[in-house]
């Protein structure tokens, strides 16, 4: 970073660069010009004069800043923790925007009750520990919480909700017969089918309420039926035929996914919700169903998700136990026509879904190896835009396109108007990213706390060199720089 003469008009022109637009069809070499923040002009040759500092990108391209639209910040480890070194690794790999999936119950706080006492707890310890900008989904866990909808939206801006289909008889890992226990709602509670039948009646309602905000008011729903699964996990654990990951797959099968997606859809159909976000879809039936029920309801806007580790790993890694996660990692086959509808522009966004789950949690000494006994998910926003530039690349993925699915449509989606696109007024977030620089994922190099990766080994010819943050260098060449500067966005954001 060059300091130059006070009098300038800019506080900052990144210069050398070539600007990535998620709506265009070509990279463009110029300079970016940075006010308060904010983008204020995006043009070649940009006199440098005028700023009162200047940073060479050296010819390398500059997206968006991602927005990972999928993350679970403080589920195995306490929030205030998690927050900052997760947030760490974010900003390495270019993600500025992190939004999380939250919720009362076990994990998380590991309390129950109203989101009224609840969520300004989850925002005061936030406060000051996020790298990057930040905000929260939040799931309805009970009756109380549906009724708080309304309130979660205007006093907090939490614009974007989530089913998880599969605690109708799962825990997080495995069958459970103390839902209640697990989820902290009280006896009267079920989290059932007519449950996410009433959350979406009240999203819907919610959208009536405040007309303006309606089409950046959604619903999330990780799609997988709890029947199937408690009844699958007996069958595979007893016949023993199958391990590690292709057990998991066994157990928590593709077609358990495309059934609650269908009902999913007709739920939202008999509700009248339109806005519809259906998340990590990871096989051939799952999205397969959710192409189906966007023909069938064409008047739902369905959003279609996948995750940077469904389209990277199969059943067959090498990472075993420490690549499990809800829903399963799958054959190469389904990972392959993730791709190619991915490709065809049938998926909306990619994520990383990134839990940090620490080595001595996820798979504990004594059942090493155990697939039934490791903990689900894990971390990899680092590489969520420098393995989809590598991999896409390859496969002939455009960069505007990669602009769209990992920054704008996710920013528009969830409400984010100051974000996911290199234009003036915006946010001046941006990932410079050398499409030339090999580089192997090694657990060492990453500032997350995890201690490992699942995406060992893999070569990747993409890396983040640089992210900015409205404006701010916040990491560099391997280094995050400076304290936690990233603030809560309250959604939907103002244009």
């Amino acid at each position: 970073m060059t300091k130059k003469a006070p009098r300038a008009r800019y506080d900052l022109i990144i210069k050398n660069v070539r600007v990535v637009r998620p709506n265009g069809n070509a990279v463009h070499e110029a300079d970016i010009a940075i006010v308060d923040g904010r983008f204020a002009r995006v043009a070649p040759g940009l006199d440098v004069a005028l700023a009162k500092e200047v940073y060479d990108g050296r010819g390398r391209l500059a997206f968006p800043g991602v927005v990972d639209a999928h993350m679970h910040t403080g589920i195995y480890s306490p929030l205030e923790e998690d927050a900052v070194t997760e947030s760490r690794a974010a900003a390495t790999g270019g993600v500025t925007s992190s939004l999380n999936y939250f919720r009362t119950g076990q994990y998380y706080l590991n309390k129950g009750g109203p989101y009224a006492k609840f969520f300004p707890e989850v925002l005061k310890i936030s406060k000051g520990r996020f790298h990057v900008d930040y905000g929260y989904h939040l799931a309805p866990m009970d009756a109380t919480h549906i009724r708080e909808i309304p309130e979660l939206i205007d006093r907090h801006g939490v614009a974007s909700f989530k089913i998880f289909m599969f605690y109708g008889s799962h825990g997080l890992h495995g069958a459970s017969d103390k839902q209640r226990d697990f989820l902290m709602i009280g006896p009267d509670e079920r989290y059932d089918y007519a449950h996410f039948e009433f959350i979406m009646r009240a999203v819907e309602d919610a959208r009536r309420r405040y007309p303006r905000k309606a089409s950046q008011i959604s619903l999330s729903l990780h799609c997988e039926t709890a029947e199937i699964m408690t009844a699958y996990t007996k069958m595979v654990e007893r016949e023993g035929r199958l391990k590690g990951l292709a057990a998991y797959h066994a157990a928590r099968p593709p077609h358990s996914e495309g059934l609650a997606v269908f009902i999913a859809a007709y739920l939202a159909d008999e509700t009248r919700l339109a806005n519809i976000n259906l998340l990590h879809l990871s096989s051939r039936k799952a999205l397969t169903a959710a192409l189906q029920m966007a023909e069938l309801f064409p008047h739902i806007d369905f959003r279609r998700e996948v995750t940077i580790g469904h389209l990277m790993l199969d059943v067959t890694s090498k990472a075993g136990a420490l690549a499990k996660v809800n829903p399963p990692i799958r054959p190469r086959e389904d990972v392959e026509f993730l791709w190619e509808k991915l490709l065809e522009g049938k998926v909306d966004w990619v994520v990383s879904d990134h839990a940090c789950c620490r080595h001595e949690m996820k798979v504990p000494k004594q059942y090493f190896g155990n697939i039934w006994m490791a903990k689900s998910g894990f971390g990899g926003t680092e590489y969520l835009l420098p393995a989809l530039v590598s991999e896409g690349s390859r496969r002939g993925l455009g960069y505007n396109r990669i602009a769209r699915l990992t920054s704008f449509n996710p920013a528009r989606r969830f409400g984010l108007n100051r974000k996911g696109d290199i234009d003036v007024g915006l946010d001046a977030d941006i990932a410079l990213v050398d499409p030339a620089k090999t580089r192997t994922i090694r657990a060492r190099d990453a500032e997350s706390a995890q201690g490992y990766t699942p995406f060992e080994g893999i070569e990747l010819s993409a890396r983040v060199d640089a992210t900015f943050l409205r404006g701010a260098l916040i990491y560099e060449d391997g280094r995050v720089l400076g304290k936690p500067r990233g603030e809560y966005l309250f959604r939907p954001t103002a244009d």
